[in-house]
């Protein structure tokens, strides 16, 4: 009962404080299941998030439910699922309620600009944790700006490339014998 009381209060604390969206909340769930609690192991953190961004959904829902099932099943999954999630869905209540008698608040709209760069920092402190641990090397770093330039520059739609690493890498292993 203890780590289903631990795995919710995570959850709901990285969902309640944590702007953002799934991005800006990696590093703090990594922090709490792979560094202080120690529930999983840093490579298959890594590779959970890999399977949470190719999955459909939100990145945040996802790597709750695959850390949920990792530590303790489905039961896991459906508390870190709705600890994750409990805190938005009362936020965007009340929000719903009372926004647009403050949406043109000087001050609310200098604090939603305030907390910008603080998440595209929590942003970039999760790419340069999960690069480190991916094992980058010169192939992987061209390859990640090669698919940004198609992305952002050529309008590439990101489904393809995803189904495309899919099958290059299944490719992939399947030549080198699935030793890496």
């Amino acid at each position: 009962m203890k780590i289903y009381l631990e795995l919710f209060w995570i959850f709901f604390k990285i969902g309640a404080f944590t702007l953002g969206g799934g991005y800006a909340m990696v590093p703090l769930i990594q922090n709490e299941i792979v560094e202080k609690k120690k529930w999983i192991e840093k490579e298959d953190f890594v590779d959970m998030l890999a399977l949470a961004q190719s999955s459909p959904g939100a990145l945040a829902v996802n790597t709750a439910v695959f850390t949920g099932y990792k530590v303790k099943g489905i039961s896991g999954a459906l508390i870190t699922s709705s600890a994750g999630l409990l805190p938005s869905i009362v936020v965007i209540w009340i929000l719903a309620a009372f926004f647009t008698n403050f949406q043109n608040n000087v001050y609310v709209v200098k604090a939603f600009k305030a907390i910008r760069p603080m998440v595209t920092a929590l942003i970039a402190v999760s790419v340069y944790t999960i690069g480190k641990q991916a094992k980058i090397n010169k192939v992987t770093i061209w390859l990640v700006i090669l698919v940004a330039g198609m992305v952002a520059y050529l309008k590439f739609p990101p489904i393809a490339i995803i189904i495309a690493g899919i099958i290059a890498g299944n490719l992939y292993m399947s030549l080198k014998g699935g030793k890496e």
